[in-house]
């Protein structure tokens, strides 16, 4: 099966976003944080391709930092979210009883309790949130998603012919399940790892935007935020790095849908 129009258009956004990240800060024409305080506010033009700030700074070159925060980030969420959800919910799958019910229950509370919420006090707490702090806030409850959808296959496979002769010559819990379960169970788990990107993208540009935790003044969010402040004035500075959020969810939305009807023989 062939990607649709949709996920090429999504893989060619997120392509994109990630070359500007990795390769962006090396072109950029200024620093980001670099004052010009004769060329406050201005219009895009050949010196300033999207404009300044109200500080005299480049937008572009401040988007270009902003991508590379913004990836690294996103990938230390996921990447830790994804190995914590599948630990877990591998060996909630798998052993069952007591274990399962303690970590599935203990999975409810915290996706009963609204996400944002806890994530906006975590980093509230802390006088001067870095990215590490802003790491650690988005871990809290974002591998429980993982979790529960890694249960759910492991509970599936476990029964398999495969794992029961495995289990049959004597191999050990641990082997079986990093062996034999864990690769039969990456597909759904990659397909929301790449709609867990987006969101993180998402939050960590809502609480920048409103000022709690504010990594860099370059972060995507917080770019937003100075831009609404002078909406009245000029635009550019809130709708360039609006663009820059909008277009990248969008690619992980359309890459993870292509993804999901390409992995998935149910979700026809």
């Amino acid at each position: 099966m062939k990607l649709g129009a949709g996920p090429k258009i999504g893989a060619v956004l997120i392509a994109i976003f990630f070359a500007l990240a990795i390769f962006g800060p090396l072109f950029a024409p200024y620093g980001p944080e670099v004052q010009n305080l004769d060329h406050l506010l201005e219009a895009p033009s050949h010196a300033h391709w999207l404009g300044t700030d109200e500080n005299g700074c480049d937008l572009l070159s401040q988007l270009l930092f902003g991508a590379r925060l913004a990836a690294g980030i996103s990938l230390a969420v996921v990447s830790l979210c994804l190995a914590i959800g599948l630990a877990v919910g591998t060996l909630a799958g798998y052993v069952g009883g007591l274990i399962d019910e303690s970590i599935m229950r203990f999975v409810d509370i915290l996706l009963a309790f609204p996400g944002i919420l806890l994530n906006l006090a975590i980093v509230a707490m802390v006088p001067s949130a870095g990215v590490g702090v802003f790491v650690f806030a988005l871990t809290v409850n974002g591998w429980v998603g993982y979790a529960r959808i890694a249960r759910g296959q492991v509970l599936q496979v476990r029964e398999r012919e495969f794992v029961s002769a495995a289990r049959a010559l004597g191999a050990k819990p641990g082997r079986i399940m990093l062996k034999h379960i864990l690769p039969n169970i990456l597909s759904p788990i990659m397909v929301q790892a790449t709609f867990g990107f987006a969101g993180v993208i998402l939050v960590e540009a809502s609480l920048s935007f409103l000022g709690i935790g504010r990594i860099h003044a370059y972060s995507w969010g917080a770019l937003l935020s100075q831009g609404t402040t002078y909406l009245w004035r000029t635009q550019h500075l809130a709708m360039a790095p609006g663009l820059c959020i909008a277009l990248v969810v969008l690619g992980c939305n359309l890459l993870g849908d292509g993804l999901r009807d390409r992995l998935d023989p149910h979700s026809k």
